[in-house]
């Protein structure tokens, strides 16, 4: 992408003495200074360059990605004095007039207070004039979706079919509100939001040209607060050097936004890994003091957990190398399924916030409720996909993927040990604390096929879905008082925390002590109790049937009415 700096917006005629905001010193005045649009100038360089002009252009999408700013580069290229071009040149008496909004054929009308039919009428009985100096009489319609119906019923003949000198280019924030009959009159190009990345770079150029000393890293937050608007970023940085004194720092940008310092949100994480909740308490307590949003707090480590997953499945969408290099340790640390929890566990705590006592006491619970559903930690203390009470070895995130890939003929050895579940807030493992006596090797029983589920599920006095969920797991392995069962990926909406508290509850009823649940969805290597059921009612009603179609007198009546059974009206008895 062409430098913008090369511009020297500083140096335009016409220009008024004294400050001017960043927003218009730094307003593009070439195609080739055009920041996140380039399917837009891509497709308007080609038409200028090939002279096939169209009569009406649209303009769509939000405020500040350069609508009016493409319109006036639009003008400058109808109208520059080397002629039509892609490139114009920005320095001849047309583009600068255009520039500085004094060009006699160049009109900028804002629909906003203008959206009359009288208005409209008075417009286009002017278009019928030749220009006075340009080559085209180029009319720009901003917020044109503010028109009144009928100053849109008045404009259609003269869209449609305008003098050869005329071009009309509209502007909008909500194309939805324009007739279909405009817009079918129209090339409609719709405007990206800015990219982060590119509002960041953007405003480091702009900074290093101004000389303005600032923080790489102060930079993110305004580009976020832009929302995806390039002119609100540079608002936001003039309103950043205001309060910083002349500098852009990182401390100052945070308490200008009022928003949560990555450091933050990282220390909660690193608390969370190391399985510390008195220091995620302290984090909040800091935040608590500097007044910090604790909202926004939920919204970023949300958006956290959501850069930490892609740093586990598909790092290439990281496009800033450092952010990736962070947020691969997190990635390692953390286990695939529990960080989809966490997630969820965020975008609900920021839900439920404003039901809470007070905004702190439901950040905390928050936190906590982030700590309470971690799986087991492994000795070194990081999150794990699912380490036993007595400390058995723990699978990894990727080896927890792997295996959830893996066929239903993979060795039920490697099925994956589910921390959590994206579609319920609790996590698969629901268990109070387990037994305290130790748990030696000898304990270790493999029950993996084993009929002995089939006979204790038919004596746990369960009902529903609780009923349903035992009977299509498979116990796959039982390590002391730690049932670990399987169930298929096909039934993994029988999961929730009211079934595995019921069937948890039953089996520690049946076994007179405490027990353990954990829960993994994968495929069983085994039939499970539902199956070997299904299996045994298809064999009573096959046997069924062959009674009923080796009886005489069916066999006679089938003789003599040429009749036919219906085999699914028949039931075992």
């Amino acid at each position: 992408m062409t430098d913008l700096l090369g511009d020297q917006p500083g140096l335009d005629l016409g220009m008024q003495a004294g400050y001017q905001v960043l927003a218009r010193k730094w307003r593009p005045k070439s195609f080739a200074a055009l920041v996140g649009q380039e399917h837009v100038v891509k497709a308007l360089s080609h038409a200028l360059d090939q002279q096939r002009l169209h009569h009406a252009y649209l303009f769509t999408g939000t405020r500040g990605v350069g609508k009016t700013t493409i319109a006036r580069i639009m003008a400058k290229a109808l109208n520059c004095e080397l002629g039509v071009t892609s490139t114009p040149c920005g320095q001849c008496s047309s583009c600068r007039e255009i520039d500085t909004g004094r060009f006699v054929d160049y009109i900028e009308l804002d629909a906003a207070s203008n959206r009359g039919v009288d208005d409209m009428t008075q417009l286009l009985e002017r278009a019928t004039y030749a220009p006075t100096r340009g080559r085209y009489k180029v009319y720009v319609i901003d917020e044109v979706h503010q028109l009144s119906g009928h100053a849109f019923n008045a404009m259609l003949k003269t869209l449609e079919e305008p003098p050869a000198h005329v071009k009309f280019i509209l502007a909008t924030t909500d194309p939805q509100k324009i007739p279909v009959t405009v817009l079918s009159r129209c090339l409609q190009f719709n405007l990206k939001q800015m990219p982060p990345t590119h509002i960041v770079e953007h405003l480091a150029r702009v900074l290093e040209a101004e000389g303005i000393p600032f923080d790489a890293a102060a930079l993110r937050p305004l580009a976020k607060g832009a929302a995806g608007s390039m002119r609100d970023a540079l608002s936001l940085l003039d309103q950043a050097i205001a309060h910083g004194s002349g500098e852009v720092r990182e401390a100052s940008v945070l308490a200008m936004l009022g928003t949560v310092s990555s450091e933050h949100l990282f220390a909660v994480i690193d608390a969370l890994i190391a399985g510390d909740p008195a220091a995620m308490v302290e984090v909040a307590k800091q935040m608590e003091a500097r007044s910090l949003s604790f909202d926004t707090a939920l919204q970023d480590l949300a958006t956290l957990f959501h850069r930490i997953a892609l740093a586990q499945f598909a790092p290439q969408a990281i496009i800033d190398n450092a952010e990736r290099e962070v947020l691969a340790g997190y990635a390692q640390a953390l286990d695939a399924e529990y960080i989809q929890l966490a997630y969820q566990i965020c975008i609900h705590g920021r839900d439920e916030l404003e039901l809470a006592p007070d905004d702190y006491a439901g950040f905390v619970m928050t936190l906590l409720r982030l700590h309470a559903f971690a799986p087991a930690r492994s000795s070194g203390g990081s999150v794990t996909g699912g380490v036993s009470a007595g400390g058995a070895a723990a699978n990894t995130g990727s080896s927890a993927r792997a295996a959830a890939s893996a066929s239903p003929t993979h060795s039920p050895r490697a099925a994956p040990v589910s921390a959590a579940k994206v579609d319920v807030a609790p996590p698969i493992a629901v268990s109070p604390a387990p037994t305290s006596r130790s748990i030696s090797a000898i304990d270790r029983v493999d029950v993996s096929g084993d009929a002995d589920w089939h006979a204790l599920v038919a004596q746990l006095s369960l009902t529903g879905m609780a009923k349903q969920l035992a009977q299509n797991c498979e116990l796959s392995e039982r390590i002391g008082n730690t049932f670990r069962l399987r169930l298929p990926p096909a039934h993994k909406h029988l999961l929730g925390k009211i079934q595995e508290d019921k069937l948890q509850s039953e089996l520690q009823k049946r076994f007179g002590e405490s027990v353990r649940v954990v829960i993994d969805v994968a495929a069983t290597a085994s039939e499970t109790p539902a199956e070997r059921s299904r299996a045994e009612q298809r064999q009573r009603h096959e046997r069924a049937i062959e009674s009923i179609e080796q009886d005489p007198f069916v066999r006679e009546a089938v003789a003599l009415f040429n009749a036919g059974i219906d085999e699914s009206s028949i039931r075992p008895i």
